[in-house]
């Protein structure tokens, strides 16, 4: 899971214009097309794991913060499951190696870190408990991520 620390200004990404030496409307269009936000194969994947543990949930709730990928209303759990590029894994490395359109992605790439804190800390003043995984742990590391929620609602149903 990954957690920052809470901004103080809303960062604001450059338009995304062909002057700049950006893609077409038709090439960005085809391109960001085959970008998948929801029914990831990774999300797909803890999905199914939380469903064979038991645990019952719903799909990207749009009446939550941030629409979280698995929202289990009851026990007031949101769970994201974040792809690496767009959520800024291991950013500070990363930061450096984005050669093309940097004024463009740098900006993009830093107001979705932006965001996904926003989204925390409106849903923890709802009182949810906020799982962010990260893609590349969903595919290696299912194990553990589906303990991390298990040992969550184990402790919320002994002492909550």
């Amino acid at each position: 899971m990954h957690k920052y620390p809470l901004p103080s200004e809303k960062i604001i990404v450059p338009r995304f214009e062909e002057s700049a030496g950006f893609y077409t409307s038709a090439q960005r269009s085809r391109m960001m097309s085959k970008i998948r936000s929801k029914n990831t194969r990774p999300e797909m994947r803890l999905r199914k794991a939380l469903w064979n543990a038991g645990l019952r949930y719903r799909l990207h709730n749009k009446h939550l913060p941030g629409k979280p990928d698995i929202a289990i209303q009851k026990l007031k759990i949101a769970i994201f499951v974040d792809g690496e590029f767009w959520h800024g894994y291991e950013w500070e490395k990363k930061r450096g190696k984005i050669k093309s359109n940097r004024a463009f992605w740098i900006p993009k790439i830093e107001r979705n870190m932006q965001r996904d804190r926003e989204v925390n800390a409106l849903l923890k003043k709802m009182g949810f408990e906020v799982f962010r995984f990260w893609e590349s742990e969903v595919k290696k590391e299912i194990g553990t991520c589906i303990k991390q929620v298990l040992d969550y609602v184990a402790h919320q149903k002994k002492f909550g």
